[in-house]
């Protein structure tokens, strides 16, 4: 039973990697790229109203009737093995709002049960599952506001712990779309079910983001702000400083550790290419010796009537990367089918 440790200990710091805050939250999957769009800009985008109904599950301000109908199926082909995805489906209506739902899954995969010789005693499994019930009301036509109710299941050998969680959120569209931005609470909630007696925290935060669009030329710039509730994001490995910062240097370093940077060349209404730049995922997983393009991502997307289809590459460490593949399935393609 010894593999036990191991596998929390997996699910506080692998997953934590793209965000190095501590490591002493539970159910940190719930801060995982939603769907290749976002991973390509460097993790998050909180401020675009898309067809995308996976959007929703960041800042739940952004269902919108443009995903109305659509089903978006996300893959990541995570590190060590873990395989992570989401499944979101939008349902529009004229006068209620608009309701977002589905779930998050995080799959560990299958380990050896062993005994404290190390003698194997069968296998055993380890996943977390989260569920969206996302509702968003659009104010009138520049603001809208939304809330995610998040009910969670971590289950870990034998081991069972259950949670709910509780996202807030607010956007803005300008009334010629060129500008947009966003605003949530994350992560709000508590353990029903705990692993141990005194209990753990959620990884609860504030976000903040916008984007802009150029009115004459086929780009748009994105800046996302993370963990706006702490001022301190630098995280010391062996207590010591890893760096010798002076106090200008200390203070630029933690505002720049809050921010992740997107850009997209959008050349059409039929395909666009992304990039994103997250400085805290490359000051805290590259190595000195060699930087590499750690904390860089990479990603493009076709739209069809019936399926839009993205592809992203998040670079973590020299010895990883993360590959997420997203798929919308739209009703034009559900009524050829019929």
């Amino acid at each position: 039973m010894k593999k036990i440790p191991v596998i929390v200990l997996l699910s506080f710091s692998l997953l934590n990697a793209h965000s190095q805050t501590g490591g002493d939250n539970i159910y940190e999957f719930l801060n995982l790229s939603p769907n290749a769009y976002s991973a390509a800009l460097g993790a998050y985008n909180l401020t675009l109203h898309n067809n995308d109904p996976a959007m929703a599950s960041v800042n739940p301000a952004l269902g919108n009737r443009l995903a109305g109908g659509n089903l978006a199926l996300n893959y990541v082909n995570y590190l060590a093995g873990i395989n992570y995805g989401t499944i979101m489906y939008t349902h529009s209506t004229d006068s209620s709002g608009i309701f977002t739902g589905g779930i998050n899954y995080l799959n560990y995969g299958r380990f050896d049960r062993t005994d404290d010789s190390g003698n194997k005693n069968g296998r055993f499994s380890a996943a977390e599952y989260a569920f969206n019930l996302i509702y968003t009301r659009e104010i009138d036509s520049l603001f809208s506001a939304g809330i995610n109710i998040k009910p969670v299941l971590s289950q870990l050998e034998s081991y069972i712990s259950l949670g709910i969680s509780f996202d807030i959120g607010a956007a803005y569209k300008s009334r010629d779309g060129l500008l947009t931005a966003g605003i949530t609470a994350r992560n709000i909630g508590f353990q029903i079910i705990r692993y141990h007696e005194s209990g753990e925290k959620l990884p609860f935060e504030i976000m903040a983001g916008i984007s802009t669009k150029l009115r004459h030329a086929p780009f748009r710039f994105s800046l996302t702000g993370r963990h706006l509730e702490r001022y301190n994001l630098i995280f010391n490995y062996t207590g010591e400083e890893k760096y010798d910062y002076t106090y200008l240097e200390k203070i630029a370093e933690n505002i720049m550790r809050h921010f992740i940077f997107g850009v997209e060349i959008i050349p059409s209404d039929n395909f666009f290419a992304a990039a994103g730049f997250n400085y805290q995922r490359r000051r805290e997983l590259a190595y000195d010796a060699r930087m590499s393009t750690v904390g860089f991502s990479l990603g493009a997307g076709i739209k069809t009537s019936a399926v839009d289809i993205t592809i992203s590459r998040a670079r973590y460490h020299l010895a990883g990367s993360s590959t997420t593949f997203s798929i919308i399935l739209k009703p034009s393609l559900f009524n050829r089918m019929k």
